[in-house]
């Protein structure tokens, strides 16, 4: 069976692609900091009949890092790696000249130094897997200069650039950076709070991502409105 590990998977992106691959028969590892809301993510994702491991922890923490690895290992392998937790480094989001230079650094660290860290930890695995596969969910804001989303973006820009060079390196696997666009979601809640403007369920971007899987293009960066729309 297919083995996955989805970073920040108890809500939002994470959690919908989590549901996703459970209901194509994945067996899934997945974390996020609240063990509480993990475990209830968990079990949900267990009424699929799939093996959920869920570990409790930060990306931040390269001993954390390393028991996803391993759980993954204690599943059978690895086959897709799913870089989606982030940081904002400031919530709300503020201007440039507002953005300490510690928030700036923890966006870098969870969104950027935490997601190679557990690329490197995780690397025999998805090497051994055949076809493994390292998906990083990027931003539209790592492409374009939207006023407060500067650290961020900065930090999303350096996250396509990593996979980027990644993708150059081992041919032998797929590494895709995803911009899934738009969606309702608690991080953009904090980004940017009281904007009232209807935006798509991270359920709604997830047949993208999974299209992806399913086409297996040359490893590079997509959109997943630009995929959704492609299959209408």
């Amino acid at each position: 069976m297919a083995v996955a590990v989805i970073t920040g998977g108890s809500k939002g992106l994470g959690r919908a692609l989590a549901a996703g691959l459970a209901e194509r028969g994945w067996d899934l590892v997945i974390d996020a900091r609240t063990p509480e809301v993990l475990d209830g993510a968990a079990r949900e994702l267990a009424e699929y009949g799939t093996r959920v491991v869920a570990v409790a922890g930060d990306v931040g923490d390269a001993a954390h890092r390393s028991r996803l690895v391993e759980a993954a290992r204690g599943l059978g392998g690895l086959d897709l790696l799913v870089s989606n937790a982030s940081a904002l480094g400031a919530e709300p989001l503020v201007r440039l000249e507002e953005l300490t230079p510690d928030g700036l650094r923890a966006a870098l660290e969870t969104n950027v130094v935490a997601a190679l860290g557990l690329v490197r930890e995780a690397l025999p695995l998805l090497r051994a897997a055949g076809k493994g596969t390292v998906v990083t969910v990027s931003s539209d804001a790592a492409v374009e200069a939207y006023p407060t989303w500067g650290g961020y973006g900065a930090s999303k820009a350096a996250l396509d650039r990593l996979s980027a060079v990644l993708a150059a390196e081992e041919p032998g696997l797929r590494v895709w950076a995803v911009d899934p666009g738009d969606m309702r979601t608690d991080l953009y809640a904090a980004a940017v709070p009281g904007d009232e403007e209807e935006r798509p369920a991270p359920s709604e971007v997830v047949p993208a991502f999974l299209r992806l899987l399913d086409e297996r293009p040359a490893s590079g960066r997509y959109s997943a409105p630009a995929l959704a729309g492609e299959v209408r």
